[in-house]
C-alpha cells in the first residue's frame, strides 16, 4: 500500500467537503497491525498520546526482565553483562534514525529541561562574543525557564509573539549579537509545524546556533537534522514514542560541534575514564561529552522495549496516516464552528488539533467522562493527539461525535464540570 493511500493535500476550502467514509480509510491503513500491539482500556478514545504514548504490550515483560534476572541474579555484574552501560548511546543510535541524525550524534540520558539546560549553555560558549538569544513566548514554559537559567540577561532576550509569528518577524530579531535561536518544531499548544531547514538556514546567515525542541514532532513525522544542518536538539521519549510516564529524554548535537562543545553538568559518566576516578575533568569524546549521571535503567528498559516497535515503523506511512487522522477530524469538527488553532495545511501541521471554546476545560472534562481522552490548555485550548500507530479513522470519527454531542447537550455546563482549570489532564 503507499504511503500516501491516507491523504491527499488539503485547504482550508476541503474542510468543508464531505468527508471519507471512515471504514475505507481504515481498511487502507498500512499501519493498522500496530494497534494490537499497545493496552489500550475498554470504551476509552485516547487522543492525548502527545502528553503521554500508551502502553506497549510487551513493556511490562521488558522491565520484569530488568529487575528480575539483569538486577535480581546479574546484580553488579550487567553492567557490562546485559549492556546498562552502553545503553544511553545504544538508544540514541536507536532514535538517530527517527530524527534524520547519522550514528554518534544523540544520547539518551536525563530529562528534556536538563539536556535543554545543556545545549543551550553549550551553544552560548561557541558564541562567546554574542549575548542574546531569541525564543519564542509561546515556546512550553520550560524552555524560556531554562532561558533565564543559563544565565541570558532580560535585554538580552528576544521573543517572537506567541502566535502568527513570520520567517520576515523572525529575520528582524537576529542580529550580529544573536548566539542561539530556541524553537520548538511543533508549537505545543497550537499544532504547527515549523520550516526546520530554511528556520536554520536563516540563523545560520545571522551566525547564530539553533536548538530545535523535537518533543512534539518526534514519532510523529519525520525529522531530518542532519539534512537541516541542526546545530543541537533535545527532545522527549515519553509521548510519541511510547516510552512511558518519565521516560528519558535525548540529546543531539552535530558531529561538527563534539570537539569544542563544553556542557556544564560535568558529571562523572561523561568523563573520559568514568572509573579512573581522577579528581580533574576531562570529557568523553564525541556525544559522550554530554552525559552526566548514571543512567536511569529501569526507565530506559521501556524505552528499549518501545523502540524495538519504532525499528519497524515506516516513517512516510507515519506521516500519511498522521495527516489524514488530523484532517478527518478537521473536517468532521468544522461544523461546529469551533475556531481552529492548527493549520489547515498539511505541511503546516503536527499530528494534533487544537480547536478554542470560552469552557474548554469543563468541555474536556465533559468528553474524558464520556471515555474520550483529550486534554485542556489554558485559556481555552481543547487538545486533540493523534498517534498514528494506535487510533483508526473509527476513532477519530466517534471522538468527534462525542464533541458534538457535548456541546449540543450543554451538558458541560454543569457545576460539576466547574472544577479549577488548572487540573490538566
Amino acid at each position: 500500500m503507499p504511503s500516501d493511500a491516507l491523504s491527499a493535500p488539503m485547504d482550508a476550502a476541503a474542510l468543508d467537503a464531505t468527508p471519507p467514509d471512515a471504514a475505507a480509510l481504515d481498511a487502507a491503513d498500512p499501519l493498522r497491525g500496530f494497534r494490537s500491539r499497545f493496552t489500550l482500556p475498554e470504551g476509552v478514545l485516547y487522543l492525548d498520546g502527545n502528553s503521554l504514548g500508551a502502553l506497549p504490550v510487551h513493556t511490562p515483560e521488558r522491565i520484569a526482565r530488568l529487575v528480575r534476572q539483569e538486577w535480581g541474579e546479574g546484580l553488579i555484574r550487567s553492567w557490562n553483562e546485559a549492556g546498562w552501560y552502553d545503553l544511553p548511546r545504544g538508544l540514541g543510535d536507536r532514535i538517530a534514525p527517527l530524527v534524520g541524525a547519522a550514528p554518534g550524534q544523540t544520547v539518551v540520558c536525563d530529562s528534556t529541561s536538563v539536556n535543554l539546560f545543556k545545549v543551550l549553555t553549550a551553544a552560548r560558549r561557541l558564541r562567546p562574543q554574542r549575548r542574546a538569544l531569541v525564543a519564542e513566548l509561546g515556546s512550553f514554559p520550560t524552555d524560556l525557564y531554562l532561558t533565564e537559567g543559563v544565565g541570558v540577561h532580560p535585554r538580552d532576550r528576544r521573543l517572537l509573539p506567541r502566535d502568527g509569528w513570520t520567517a520576515d518577524s523572525l529575520a528582524e530579531l537576529l542580529g550580529d549579537d544573536t548566539a542561539v535561536l530556541l524553537l520548538s518544531h511543533v508549537d505545543y499548544r497550537t499544532g504547527e509545524l515549523r520550516d526546520m531547514a530554511d528556520i536554520t538556514a536563516l540563523a545560520h546567515r545571522h551566525g547564530a546556533l539553533v536548538v530545535w525542541d523535537l518533543c512534539h514532532s518526534v514519532g510523529a513525522l519525520p525529522v531530518e537534522l542532519d539534512a537541516a544542518d541542526v546545530d543541537f536538539a533535545v527532545g522527549c521519549t515519553y509521548k510519541y514514542l511510547n516510552g512511558g510516564p518519565g521516560s528519558p529524554a535525548f540529546l543531539y548535537a552535530a558531529a561538527r560541534h563534539h570537539d569544542a562543545a563544553e556542557q556544564p553538568l560535568t558529571g562523572w559518566f561523561g568523563h573520559a575514564d568514568p572509573f579512573a576516578f581522577e579528581p580533574g575533568y576531562r570529557p568523553a569524546p564525541g556525544i559522550g561529552r554530554f552525559l552526566t549521571g548514571t543512567p536511569p535503567l529501569l526507565s530506559m528498559a521501556g524505552l528499549q522495549a518501545a523502540l524495538d516497535l519504532w525499528d519497524e515503523v515506516d516513517l512516510s506511512a507515519l506521516r500519511a496516516k498522521s495527516l489524514s487522522l488530523s484532517s478527518f477530524f478537521l473536517q468532521l469538527t468544522a461544523p461546529l464552528g469551533l475556531p481552529s488553532l492548527t493549520p489547515a495545511e498539511p505541511s503546516r501541521r503536527g499530528s494534533q488539533v487544537s480547536l478554542r471554546h470560552p469552557h474548554a476545560y469543563a468541555v474536556m472534562q465533559a468528553l474524558i467522562e464520556r471515555g474520550v481522552i483529550g486534554d485542556f490548555r489554558a485559556p481555552d485550548v481543547l487538545r486533540f493527539g493523534f498517534t498514528p500507530l494506535y487510533l483508526s479513522h473509527r476513532d477519530v470519527q466517534d471522538a468527534a461525535t462525542a464533541l458534538r454531542e457535548v456541546l449540543e447537550s450543554g451538558v458541560w455546563g454543569e457545576e460539576r464540570f466547574a472544577a479549577s482549570a488548572g487540573a490538566v489532564t
